[in-house]
């Protein structure tokens, strides 16, 4: 996220604008009123999935790996947080069904970086090798490097390599990839799209689904001073005693280029994002047309919600100003600009850098090596033209530089934009930025923690530049794996658009029937997101949806249920989602993910809430809204949302 300051020339600048301590959480009332239906319905567990739990054990015949294999299997990842777990997890796939031994994959975000501290390189520099090892002891055999022979000859580029395509089939390694690792014993694969194994296996290698699982949320854990400080950013959000909201945006400028949402913003951002598209389109990842309707792609759901429009979401369902929202992400393409209107309706909205110190996120840096930053030098000025050339010089994507006729004045070339007016071709990425992507890892895996553990979660965009599965569609996965019943919201975006323009004018006045539409379309979306997730994300990262073949159903809470419409709940989660592997006896009947404080207050829902019928209303103040509203048939809708999740 852009929240950081970097000062002087080199990263020993760096400070969090705002420390944690500094962060005074405002809240209309000391105790929030946990025993009325409202909060059953804002923060409670989804009635539907409560019987799905977490079961990644093998469960038919599932041999440990042997001691002979068929070679080494040395890996190469590029690309991002999300890109590098997809891609880890296939490898691991890959590699029992090669029967081969794996070495530790090399994250050539940090490799290439220069001046990162030396304490951790390459995979170590995100995730606890150790524990990666140990946990995957009886799937396959992980080594830390390649024995010094093939190590020498991996130097001279002597053994093969594959650079191996997005979504490979099990078929091209059975047939192409082990005749060679037999050969030479070793062979070298390297991934730059996010993913090396089809997201969709065939049904005989449904146990190589359940080890993607057993990778993804099991053996992959962050070393341990990333670990530490996401714990302690958790503790800090909890200190109020109150449930919080994650909000991953999704506005990558590649995602936008990529689904061409240039119009969503204004003067150098748009430029900026249509640079990235033409360079997209020189390269063959898009397909289409440099100018592309922006309107017409965000009223097709291809663009994400912004901000604004996710804070009038939650506002409209019921979400008080003074909830907390933890914003997380990388990158939030925009900055801070982008995020005014979510921070004029809550007034609790936080990140990493409100709840962590610059002493803290050294610490996870480790002893880094002083850099002199270069990227500030002025690009060099092009060769002047006369006026009348400068007239007809024709569209581009980027705004022409000023005519002749008028001086350049510095602050117009200096910046790390200022190259959009002097030349086609963005500059190569200095050290401090390589520096600074690399710390993006750890950035994202801290947001990534928290997200996981949200009481709420809510993406605004669920592609990635590429147009597949982002970091939000992983956080949706973890959480269905962990924790099914959590509230995560998966908005249709192309419905919200709908139901936004409808009331554009009134959109701060809205009448209390388009509140009940929001309602009930997040409402539906805690259950419809997910099998809908399953017929478009999981075709393209099974991480992002690892349900049926990680999952199990419990009987027990249905029968402790006084609700009758449970056992329909359960026919619901067999059929749509295919689940009807029965949890084993040895799992605990209490290991319930979701707390019971939820449910000891199910029975109240007749209970008046006069807060449920508030919209953009604040302590003290007489915001516009639809606070007239009678709460009694704020209560009915209440209960009768409550009523339509558990059916």
């Amino acid at each position: 996220m852009n929240r950081e300051i970097y000062t002087g020339e080199s990263f020993d600048g760096y400070q969090a604008t705002i420390p944690y301590f500094s962060w005074k959480p405002i809240f209309e009332n000391a105790d929030l009123a946990r025993n009325r239906p409202t909060f059953r319905r804002l923060w409670g567990p989804v009635r539907g999935l409560e019987s799905l739990h977490p079961h990644a054990n093998p469960r038919g015949n599932y041999e440990a790996p042997g001691l002979k294999t068929n070679g080494f299997i040395f890996v190469r990842i590029q690309g991002g947080f999300h890109n590098i777990r997809n891609s880890i997890c296939d490898v691991v796939v890959v590699t029992r069904l090669l029967n081969a031994t794996l070495v530790i994959p090399e994250l050539q975000s940090t490799t290439s970086s220069k001046g990162i501290s030396s304490e951790f390189k390459s995979f170590a520099y995100l995730y606890n090798e150790d524990q990666f090892i140990a946990a995957l002891e009886k799937d396959v055999i992980v080594v830390k490097t390649l024995p010094k022979n093939l190590k020498s000859a991996r130097r001279k580029k002597e053994i093969p390599s594959f650079r191996v395509p997005y979504s490979t089939s099990p078929d091209f390694y059975l047939h192409h990839v082990l005749p060679v690792l037999r050969r030479h014993s070793v062979v070298e694969l390297v991934i730059s799209d996010g993913g090396c194994l089809q997201a969709i296996l065939p049904p005989h290698l449904e146990e190589y689904q359940r080890l993607r699982c057993r990778v993804a949320f099991h053996a992959l854990q962050f070393r341990g001073e990333v670990q530490e400080l996401a714990t302690n950013i958790l503790h800090r959000l909890r200190a109020p005693r109150r449930p919080f909201i994650a909000f991953d945006p999704g506005m990558t400028r590649d995602a936008l280029a990529y689904h061409g949402c240039s119009e969503l913003f204004q003067d150098v951002h748009t430029e900026l994002i249509q640079h990235r598209r033409a360079w997209m389109i020189k390269r063959g990842i898009v397909k289409g047309k440099l100018n592309v309707d922006s309107l017409k792609q965000r009223s097709n759901g291809f663009c994400p919600l912004m901000p604004e429009e996710i804070g009038i979401l939650l506002r409209a369902y019921g979400y008080s100003w003074d909830t907390i929202i933890y914003v997380s992400g990388g990158e939030v393409f925009g900055g801070q600009r982008a995020l005014i209107p979510l921070h004029a309706m809550f007034e609790n909205v936080v990140d990493r850098t409100f709840l962590s110190t610059a002493r803290e996120l050294t610490r996870i840096y480790g002893r880094e090596r002083h850099l002199v930053d270069t990227s500030h030098q002025p690009p060099p000025v092009q060769e002047e033209k006369n006026l009348e050339s400068w007239k007809t010089s024709g569209a581009r994507p980027r705004p022409l530089p000023p005519p002749p006729a008028r001086p350049k004045y510095p602050h117009n070339i200096e910046g790390w934009w200022g190259w959009v007016a002097e030349s086609d071709n963005e500059p190569e990425s200095t050290v401090m930025e390589l520096r600074i992507n690399a710390h993006k890892l750890l950035w994202e895996a801290i947001d990534y923690m928290i997200c996981v553990e949200a009481d709420a979660f809510i993406p605004g965009f669920d592609r990635d530049g590429k147009g597949r599965p982002n970091f939000g569609s992983l956080v949706s996965g973890h959480r269905l794996y962990q924790s099914a019943a959590s509230k995560t919201y998966r908005p249709d975006r192309k419905e919200v658009v709908r139901l936004l323009e409808e009331t554009r004018d009134h959109l701060y006045q809205a009448n209390s029937t388009w509140l009940k539409l929001i309602r009930k379309h997040l409402s539906e979306t805690l259950i419809d997101g997910v099998t809908e997730a399953s017929r478009t994300s999981k075709q393209q990262s099974f991480l992002s949806h690892p349900v049926p073949e990680c999952s199990c159903l419990k009987h027990d809470h249905f029968e402790a249920s006084p609700h009758p419409s449970s056992p329909s709940n359960h026919s619901q989660l067999e059929v749509t989602l295919g689940v009807e592997y029965q949890c084993p006896a040895w799992m605990d009947n209490n290991a319930i993910s979701q707390s019971p404080k939820y449910k000891e207050n199910e029975e109240d829902l007749e209970e008046e809430d006069p807060t449920s019928g508030s919209f953009f209303r604040n302590s003290g103040s007489q915001e516009v809204g639809w606070g007239e509203t009678n709460n009694k048939e704020v209560q009915m809708e209440d209960q009768e949302e409550l009523e339509g999740v558990e059916r």
